[in-house]
């Protein structure tokens, strides 16, 4: 279907809509104001655009004019550069979207291969991200954060609620390599480690039935490197969802009521983006053609820290300011990876 017949019915759509809600006194109102304000803002980009293809045509009917050429002119020019930049936000608008992208996320982040290095980076990682967040305005909860005898992490957990946030951090997922000379390093010589990272949209009861005959909970008493209840009860908790093999542990609170809803978070996310591969195989192969699978298996990123640079390999992006992306400035990062996969979707729907 052609462009202009495609923004035909979505404009006949919205209409529809806005009669069926001030006439239709059975209609599910709820259903009809949602899909309505989701239509919205592509209705007011495609008001605005056709709204230029007329001035752009009218300025060029006036060109014909000797005394209205000049400004004809400037105007012609002026709307004939606006008119393709709006219908390539319309066709962006137009893509399909990810169910999930408006919704919040879980962030987990482990060391991997690097020892104690890899858990310094993972702590490092893991508040700069919280900044991230925090700068975004949206609310950073710690769910797990297990830390090591220097400083580092073992894993750390976290929410991360707001509008659109699973939408912006999705391409966040996988493995995250540090290059830099160690703290305890004496010969000054540059170490390789690797952490990873899962981003996975939050899930709500009614995403994921969980039954609790396919739950086994284990309780012990919580270690880590310090903390007033190390040791001392059986707050923590470990969740082992039987049918999918998944494990979730959570000692972060003292209350083993509070750990075993954290855990259960946990648990409905990772089952929800399981159901959500294995239901949109297409979804997956796209992702893994343009910016990767989000597999934690999968390297996507190096903090070089020598050189002060930070490249993200899906794209082939590098930037030189290391310190910056550190403090959570990641905005560079995530606004290319977005476009990048926008421009891959819209060259397979021309194809």
């Amino acid at each position: 279907m052609s462009l202009p017949s495609r923004l035909d019915r979505l404009l006949s759509r919205a209409e529809e809509l806005r009669h069926m809600l001030s006439t239709a006194p059975g209609a599910d109102i709820g259903a009809l104001s949602k899909e309505l304000a989701e239509l919205e803002p592509l209705v007011e980009k495609v008001a605005e655009y056709r709204a230029a293809e007329r001035a752009r045509d009218e300025a060029q009917a006036m060109l014909a004019d000797p005394e209205m050429r000049e400004l004809a002119e400037a105007e012609w020019l002026t709307q004939k550069e606006r008119v393709p930049a709006l219908e390539h936000e319309i066709r962006i608008m137009l893509l399909p979207r990810d169910a999930a992208d408006e919704r919040s996320a879980i962030l987990e982040i482990r060391p991997a291969a690097g020892g104690d290095e890899a858990g310094l980076f993972a702590a490092e990682l893991f508040r700069a991200y919280q900044r991230y967040a925090e700068g975004c305005g949206w609310r950073f909860e710690v769910l797990d954060y297990d830390e090591n005898e220097l400083g580092g992490i073992k894993g750390a957990t976290a929410e991360i609620a707001g509008r659109g946030v699973f939408a912006r951090l999705k391409y966040e997922s996988g493995v995250h390599r540090v290059q830099r000379v160690p703290t305890t390093e004496t010969q000054g010589r540059i170490h390789t480690s690797t952490v990873t990272v899962a981003v996975l949209p939050e899930a709500e009861e009614v995403d994921v039935q969980i039954e609790d005959k396919d739950l086994r909970i284990d309780t012990y008493r919580a270690s880590g490197a310090g903390g007033q209840h190390v040791n001392k009860t059986d707050s923590a908790v470990r969740i082992t969802h039987m049918p999918s093999g998944i494990v979730v542990a959570m000692q972060e609170e003292k209350s083993q009521h509070k750990n075993r809803a954290k855990a259960m978070k946990v648990l409905r996310a990772r089952l929800y983006e399981q159901q959500r591969n294995a239901a949109d195989q297409a979804r997956a192969a796209d992702r893994r053609s343009q910016v990767g699978t989000g597999d934690r298996s999968e390297r996507i990123r190096t903090y070089n820290f020598p050189q002060g640079r930070v490249t993200d390999h899906r794209i082939g992006l590098t930037l030189h300011k290391i310190d910056r992306v550190m403090l959570g400035e990641f905005d560079d990062v995530f606004d290319a990876l977005i476009a990048e996969d926008q421009a891959a979707r819209l060259a397979a729907e021309a194809a």
